[in-house]
């Protein structure tokens, strides 16, 4: 009561293998290759312990033409339950693009919606001491749930030889107010505000001189302006086929990634051993996701086609 104090959470998940996954963090990254690309991912966070956070996210980008000018469109969508908590996000995303020092400069946009909802039935609360009150009114006794206008901005710069990304979540931070079947509770007081993140992510792919090895380090670094986290991965690409690699997010947990790429497909697999005192309830937590590329040719038409007059 005399030390009053502000606590805060992420509202976005944190992936490991974020390097495969930048639409969910930067809607600038729609388009930025030559390919239709569909991902589904799921990770589950700090097994062993009960109701611990499930993540499923599928993401789909193109590139594509207008006006002579090169865009990508995407749309990302993501479900996250959190013990009583449900919280689901969808964005279309556009992403406008220029040449720029060799590269490729990607300005982004994604709007959306931001869905939270609470299952205020399951609510255990014990009774018959004098620790609990089962009549608190600040919890819930009934399902709520409620939604919000959403918005995210990025930059992506892409180089033959490195490629970086600038982002923010939740520009405007927007305020969910919870109700039951489309009724707002009593005095309006369940709230909850998505905490605007900012994210920085670079990567390179290395190839290993007269050796079918390639090197691809990245690093994440991510704020929501009450705390601060970051990752740093080092993989291997053997004849873009097998991968595997190990990463370190800051204080949290010790990563290790493999993948496999056949035709069109690639299986990306991650196992994080936390590194936190909460090693002591949890096993560590499991991360894969599957990607799909279908390969998109936006060269210019040769408008004036000539026949060779020897085979006239």
């Amino acid at each position: 009561m005399l030390a009053p104090a502000r606590t805060a959470a992420q509202s976005d998940a944190l992936f490991s293998q974020y390097w495969a996954l930048p639409t969910y963090y930067n809607p600038a990254a729609a388009g930025t290759s030559d390919s239709i690309k569909i991902t589904l991912g799921t990770k589950l966070q700090w097994v062993g312990i009960p109701n611990a956070p499930t993540t499923f996210t599928g993401m789909a980008d193109s590139p594509f033409k207008l006006f002579g000018k090169r865009f990508g469109a995407g749309i990302a969508f993501s479900q996250e339950s959190i013990g009583l908590f449900s919280n689901i996000n969808i964005g279309l995303q556009l992403a406008y693009k220029l040449k720029l020092f060799g590269g490729t400069l990607s300005i982004g946009l994604q709007v959306g919606l931001a869905n939270q909802s609470f299952k205020g039935t399951e609510v255990f609360i014990p009774d018959g001491d004098d620790y609990h009150n089962s009549d608190d009114e600040a919890i819930p006794t009934t399902d709520i749930a409620g939604m919000a206008f959403d918005m995210g901005v990025g930059v992506f710069y892409t180089h033959r030889w490195f490629w970086a990304s600038l982002s923010t979540t939740h520009v405007m931070q927007p305020t969910i107010t919870l109700s039951s079947e489309g009724q707002q509770t009593d005095g309006g007081e369940y709230e909850f505000q998505m905490g605007r993140g900012l994210y920085f992510m670079a990567g390179s792919n290395i190839p290993i001189k007269n050796t079918l090895f390639e090197i691809q380090p990245s690093i994440m670094l991510r704020t929501d302006m009450s705390s601060f986290t970051g990752d740093i991965t080092a993989r291997v690409r053997f004849k873009k086929f097998l991968s595997g690699g190990i990463g370190y997010r800051w204080k949290d947990a010790v990563s290790i990634m493999v993948g496999g790429e056949y035709k069109n497909f690639f299986l990306g697999y991650c196992y994080d051993y936390p590194t936190s005192a909460i090693s002591r309830a949890s096993s560590g937590s499991h991360e894969i996701f599957l990607q799909y590329n279908v390969k998109l040719n936006l060269q210019d038409k040769n408008k004036n086609k000539h026949k060779s007059i020897r085979i006239m």
